[in-house]
């Protein structure tokens, strides 16, 4: 079984101001999108970026078999939002953006704007596993390509740049730790016997102070020398996969030229003992081949295919 995580970038019908500009590039988009789904051939892939709900069954229309369709009911400001698509049906289990109540909100730009929820909803479903459900969450935090005020995307001074910067962090760790509590639910306290998913775009690296948020207890990571050995923390332990990808195919993004590993696969104890493989791109191939994205991302408006490659995990039974 493969589940994986990609962001779609922009899925949108066309005529709006986000999506490609006629339906040309509009079927161009889906076909590429579809090819590289039929290729990996997952049982569940959470996807990001769904800027219209209807465009998501447009692209299970072109899918092999039939295909089950979930989405969230909370988009951001431009229409974007999570979802799932599923060989299986799906049950959904939660769907929202709410932080835990203890947790204040945030600072959010220079005119005291906070955020007192997650820019997108967290979508979390139920299907039938190997031996009892699987419940998997599909999100994506707050971006690290900063926007300012008046639709700007390059700041008046590094003062700004910083400011806006620390802005996005703020929104971004906060969103992880609501993730965070959504996955103490899903797990329980019981990780060693419960298989529970966390796909998503996290927009940070593997060592990033936000995307260690979701571990939860430390130690025992993919590589070192407790992995093998049970301990507490295992009951609410989350493992991100990242270890098991190949070096040469460990970035799902190019930035400015430099490749990142920002979307993930993190698993419970039960879930991760039986992976098989890791990757990104596509099973079987090279590195991903991804085009270098700047600081604007108008600026692939109406391009085909995404600017992230899949990220995937192989679990045995």
């Amino acid at each position: 079984m493969l589940l994986g995580t990609w962001n779609l970038e922009n899925l949108y019908r066309p005529g709006g101001p986000y999506g490609p500009p006629d339906e040309a590039g509009y079927e161009a988009k889906l076909a590429a999108l579809a090819a590289v789904i039929t290729e990996l051939d997952p049982a569940l892939l959470g996807v990001q970026e769904v800027g219209d709900p209807e465009a998501l069954k447009d692209l299970a229309g072109l899918l092999d078999d039939d295909w089950h369709v979930a989405v969230s009911e909370h988009p951001d400001s431009r229409g974007i939002r999570v979802g799932f698509l599923s060989r299986t049906p799906l049950t959904v289990v939660a769907d929202t953006r709410a932080f835990p109540a203890e947790l204040r909100p945030v600072q959010a730009d220079d005119a005291g704007l906070t955020a007192g929820q997650a820019g997108r909803g967290v979508l979390a479903v139920e299907i039938d596993g190997w031996d009892g459900p699987l419940r998997v969450t599909v999100c994506h935090l707050k971006s690290k390509l900063l926007s300012y005020p008046d639709g700007r995307f390059q700041p008046r001074d590094e003062g700004e740049r910083a400011r806006y910067g620390a802005y996005a962090l703020y929104r971004r760790a906060a969103e992880a730790t609501a993730l965070r509590a959504l996955a103490d639910e899903l797990l329980a306290g019981d990780g060693q016997g419960r298989d529970v998913a966390i796909l998503g775009d996290l927009n940070d690296e593997v060592q990033a102070a936000t995307t260690q948020i979701l571990l939860g207890p430390p130690g025992s990571e993919i590589g070192t020398p407790g992995y093998d050995r049970p301990d507490r923390g295992d009951a609410t332990r989350l493992w991100d996969v990242a270890p098991l990808i190949p070096p040469g195919q460990r970035w799902s993004r190019v930035n400015s030229g430099r490749r990142e590993l920002i979307d993930h696969v993190l698993l419970s104890h039960r879930l991760v003992h039986r992976v098989t493989a890791a990757g990104t791109g596509l099973p079987g191939e090279g590195p991903p081949g991804l085009p270098s994205v700047g600081p604007d991302p108008a600026e692939r408006r109406g391009e085909p295919g995404s600017d992230h490659a899949p990220v995937w995990v192989r679990v045995g039974g």
